[in-house]
């Protein structure tokens, strides 16, 4: 009897840890946790840098509104800026955990006025402006991201040409993507602090700021988020993708990001396609690789993709 009542009283705790996290992490909310996380500080104001959001600029450009529906029924929703003069190569800007598109107009500005690209800027699943309820942390985005290649080669034509950026989760994102059946268009991918796996990010995170072992509490979570959100986290690895992919990739980090540590991104080069390159930012804190030193990001970026790019 007391064992019994111990099993049932585990459970219950288990369960109930369980839907708490998974609201904490997965479910579409506000992201309160991530407030004053040292992790995350930045150590100069935003108004001290032109690569902040870029609010302003990003007020001044007259983007196209795009949607499309997820192959699971989900109305996404994108902005699109053609390029200032007319282009066949296209970026695709995917943004990080809990953001939205318009946190990207830094990147966004790089890549239209000093690369003379056209600009895709998808809100992610249960981001933004697009429908969805829970985030896939780079999963079943990685399909959508698919998606939104089609549709860019529908709109600029068979010719098109294509490079995914990503940072944070929009880094692992595209990563995730890469393993895909892509079209011959994606030219380059460029990772930016992306995380090795869903699993391997939410177990380190538990144990930094909650100061908890992973297991079982990451295994019973994943097993509500299967549920309720149609994956596993183990199923979200942007390393098992890296190692299918033949698309010619950057990965960029910071060695000061504590958030997303920097040996994830060692094991993801070490695993990528025969085409790619590393670069690793000295004194960079979690997506802050071109803040701390623009010029030299910007350069790495169109180096890079230059070689792939005509």
């Amino acid at each position: 009897m007391v064992v019994a009542s111990v099993i049932i009283l585990v459970f219950l705790v288990l369960t109930a840890a369980s839907f708490y996290f998974y609201n904490v992490a997965v479910a579409r909310a506000d992201k309160e946790f991530l407030n004053g996380n040292p992790d995350l500080e930045v150590s100069v104001s935003a108004d001290e840098t032109p690569y902040s959001k870029n609010e302003h600029w990003w007020e001044q450009q007259a983007f196209e509104d795009w949607s499309l529906k997820s192959d699971d029924g989900l109305m996404l929703h994108a902005f699109y800026l053609d390029a200032e003069i007319p282009s066949d190569k296209t970026v695709i800007i995917a943004h990080g955990y809990s953001g939205k598109a318009a946190d990207m107009g830094n990147l966004a500005q790089m890549y239209r006025e000093k690369l003379g690209y056209n600009v895709l800027l998808p809100d992610a699943r249960g981001h933004g402006e697009s429908e969805g309820d829970y985030i896939g942390f780079g999963w079943p985005e990685r399909k959508d991201y698919v998606r939104w290649i089609e549709r860019v080669i529908e709109h600029s034509g068979d010719q098109a040409q294509i490079v995914l950026h990503g940072v944070s989760m929009g880094g692992a994102t595209v990563l995730m993507t890469s393993g895909e059946k892509l079209p011959a268009n994606v030219k380059a991918i460029v990772d930016d602090c992306g995380y090795t796996s869903a699993k391997d990010q939410l177990a380190y995170q538990l144990k930094r700021m909650y100061h908890l072992p992973s297991f079982p509490l990451v295994q019973t979570t994943s097993l509500l988020t299967k549920l309720r959100a149609g994956y596993f986290f183990g199923e979200a690895s942007a390393l098992e993708q890296v190692k299918k992919s033949v698309t010619p990739t950057l990965f960029i980090h910071g060695d000061a990001d504590l958030f997303v540590p920097t040996e994830m991104v060692h094991e993801l080069y070490e695993n990528g396609p025969s085409e790619k390159k590393l670069v690793v930012v000295p004194g960079a804190g979690h997506g802050l690789a071109r803040f701390v030193n623009p010029e030299a990001y910007d350069h790495e970026v169109s180096e890079f993709i230059g070689a792939y790019v005509k």
